[in-house]
């Protein structure tokens, strides 16, 4: 299959690695990837922070740039639901009509991709640590994931996986809100951190980078016995 990809600006910026380990999983399987280098951003962060006007030119930019009949697969389920949940508050019977609406069909988050469209529960990964998951607001509520990657975990070679308590609780990232309510935002994930070191796990998995990287610098600053690994990371491996 002729594979599109679309790597956010979060994971293209700060964890480029990640988008590579996305291109050697897809071709790997067999599959022939396409990367358009002018995409950017989804406009997902301007839009959860009301600058709508801006993130409208960002997601017109998107739309333009994934044409084509291609699945498009993201390593980000946030970004694919903002495509498909918030896309028609922009495009709908716009003169991007057509094209949004094919955009919106075509977007897959990784693992939703791989489980549910290509058949795919072994991608012939080894891991041989204690890794616990991580529901990523955006992932679960929004672009409705929850068993895909746990289904891909559970046949990783050497994977045990350990399923901490209130996994759906959100790590406190949010965005700008991490920002703008840092002791809340760090409380949170100080919370979650401590659920997902008694469960016994090495790492802490997800689908989301931005989840990743709050998760990490608390992490480092109180050096808890823990990693962050981004799901598309461990599958590589």
């Amino acid at each position: 299959m002729q594979v599109e990809i679309f790597i956010p600006c979060f994971v293209d910026q700060l964890y480029p690695s990640t988008a590579m380990n996305l291109v050697g999983l897809l071709e790997r399987l067999g599959h022939e990837v396409h990367y358009n280098k002018e995409q950017t951003c989804c406009g997902q962060m301007a839009f959860n922070s009301g600058y709508w006007k801006e993130s409208r030119a960002l997601g017109e930019k998107l739309v333009r740039e994934l044409t084509g009949d291609r699945p498009v697969v993201t390593p980000s389920a946030s970004c694919a639901g903002m495509v498909r949940n918030y896309y028609p508050d922009f495009f709908y019977n716009s003169s991007l009509h057509l094209q949004y609406k094919q955009l919106q069909r075509q977007m897959y988050e990784v693992s939703d991709f791989l489980v549910n469209v290509l058949k795919v529960t072994d991608v012939g990964a080894v891991f041989p640590h204690r890794v616990t998951w991580h529901d990523a607001c955006s992932a679960l509520r929004e672009y409705g994931i929850k068993e895909e990657p746990r289904v891909l975990l559970s046949n990783v070679k050497g994977l045990e996986l350990l399923e901490m308590e209130e996994s759906e609780t959100c790590c406190g990232f949010g965005g700008t809100f991490a920002v703008k309510n840092e002791a809340v935002s760090v409380a949170m994930g100080q919370q979650k951190l401590e659920l997902a070191v008694a469960s016994g796990a090495e790492y802490i998995a997800s689908t989301e980078a931005s989840c990743l990287m709050h998760l990490q610098s608390i992490i480092d600053k109180e050096n808890m016995p823990l990693k962050t690994i981004h799901l598309v990371d461990l599958l590589a491996g």
